[in-house]
């Protein structure tokens, strides 16, 4: 491996265009890979949210940011141009700060979201309908022929809060989304992986002309600062990414100034292995939960598979899951690395005692820690089988390298098993057919499906859930829609 570039860790949040401390102080970001102190990073008080804000409100108000189209334009063209040049610092602090092994920040973590997170958002400003014509109509109540428009205009203040698991990416999308759409943001990254989010507002500081308080990036070891954001009545829309429960929270919180929100939240996902599929692909769909450690809304954690072919998919995901190790996440060829947080470790391990206590078979991994890792917050990839759907394991989202594999008899239960689950996220659909596999596809409650090992990912791709995986989607077009709100006009015809 060539020498690693020099890493310039951002210590300051910024607020109103400039880099700040924080009025509690400093906190500290560890390497979850070797428990190792990164940096020191400002601890925001409530008091610095609210200046965050005020800033944001004020930017909104008071300057034309949200109506003048191309100057936004341009200053997102200036923040891509600004990533690009910093791109190789931003993949060592992922590394460093996040734990995800170094081959998927050339994927999802990194290069894939910066390649578009910005740019579609950005060529969106000018092909959007800002502004649509109903046509004209006699309106009988008034008694007048009118001309009818219909206008697209920012939400106004928008709170981001953004997880540990892929927080450039998550981050980058927001950001790109709600600031074409001319509105202003607080950023509120997760107290553990918060030098991204730093590093963005030094770089928004520094090399691009968006003015101070459109973005404001505000850190604290509490996670409850960001609370302040749910509670305000000077923020008009609370875009999330993170846990259901938090999820849950944030709507009961919001619903007192009526907050506009978007939720990306908890999945557990299926693959349903038909009959007919190619079964050493198939079953290669089991690995998903490996990578990054299984820290991914999306990923893949129940696999079925039908009972006539059953153990034979089992022996390949056994084969599967003893070549797969934890390892450092500098080393090009790791897959899984380590878990966010030792709390997150003791998590998943405590989900794995749950299923062993519940009669599942642990075919591979288990609660102990793996070989040659001493330091860091490393879990063994771990199989179950024989898993029952009602089975906690195959209910609750692990967040972690655990897949469950659990036998169906028939498509029509397999169906049924997919979508007995309180979320709705993501799936798969593995078959010798396509039209087979899409017509199961179509049997699904979930919101983003992928066929023979397919993934649509992108920033055009709408992206969330249905029932408890959210309310919303990010990306494409329709998430472009939910940061605008939609004003009728009507005049009379001329």
């Amino acid at each position: 491996m060539s020498e690693l570039p020099q890493v310039r860790f951002e210590s300051r949040m910024m607020i109103d265009g400039k880099l700040v401390d924080g009025q509690a102080g400093t906190f500290a970001n560890i390497n979850p890979a070797t428990e190792e102190l990164i940096g020191e990073v400002a601890d925001a008080s409530p008091a610095d949210m609210h200046r965050a804000i005020d800033a944001a409100r004020r930017a909104f108000d008071d300057t034309d940011w949200s109506a003048d189209h191309a100057f936004r334009q341009r200053c997102l063209r200036q923040l891509q141009e600004a990533l690009e040049s910093e791109r190789e610092e931003l993949r060592e602090e992922l590394i460093a700060e996040v734990g995800c092994p170094r081959a998927i920040t050339h994927g999802p973590q990194l290069d894939a979201p910066l390649s578009d997170a910005l740019n579609y958002p950005a060529q969106l400003i000018d092909d959007y309908p800002w502004e649509t014509s109903l046509g004209d109509a006699f309106v009988s109540v008034t008694g007048v022929n009118t001309t009818r428009r219909v206008w697209r205009e920012a939400v106004g203040v928008v709170g981001a809060i953004v997880p540990w698991n892929f927080p450039f990416e998550v981050t980058i999308h927001k950001i790109g989304q709600a600031l074409a759409t001319g509105n202003t943001v607080v950023l509120k990254p997760a107290p553990d992986t918060p030098f991204n989010a730093t590093s963005l507002g030094r770089l928004i500081a520094e090399n691009t002309d968006i003015p101070a308080g459109v973005v404001n990036v505000v850190t604290a070891s509490d996670p409850l600062i960001g609370e302040e954001l749910t509670l305000s009545p000077k923020v008009d829309m609370i875009s999330f990414t993170g846990s259901t429960a938090v999820g849950k929270r944030i709507m009961e919180k919001g619903a007192a100034t009526m907050k506009r929100l978007f939720l990306e939240l908890g999945g557990k996902s299926a693959t349903i292995v038909l009959e007919d599929a190619d079964f050493a692909l198939g079953c290669m769909m089991g690995i998903a939960p490996c990578m990054h450690a299984g820290q991914g809304c999306a990923n893949p954690t129940r696999l079925l598979l039908p009972r006539s072919r059953y153990d034979e998919g089992v022996g390949i995901l056994q084969g599967i899951y003893e070549g797969v190790a934890p390892g450092d996440p500098q080393n090009p060829a790791t897959l899984c690395g380590p878990v966010i947080s030792a709390k997150q470790r003791d998590r998943i391990r405590g989900y794995i005692q749950k299923g062993v206590e519940e009669g599942a078979r642990l075919l591979v991994g288990g609660v102990e820690p793996p070989e040659g890792l001493e330091r860091g917050f490393y879990v063994r990839p771990t199989l179950f089988t024989d898993v029952d759907n009602s089975m906690t394991i195959a209910q609750e989202e692990i967040f972690g390298p655990v897949l469950a594999v659990i036998p169906y008899d028939d498509e029509d239960h397999a169906v049924r098993i997919a979508n007995d689950s309180v979320y709705g996220l993501a799936g798969n659909v593995m078959s010798g057919s396509l039209d087979h596999a899409l017509a199961v596809a179509k049997r699904l409650r979930a919101g983003f499906l992928g066929i023979n090992g397919a993934a649509g990912y992108g920033a055009d791709t709408p992206f969330g859930g249905y029932k408890a995986s959210g309310v919303g989607r990010q990306n494409g077009v329709a998430g472009f829609d939910q940061y605008t709100e939609i004003k009728s006009v009507a005049y009379p015809a001329v």
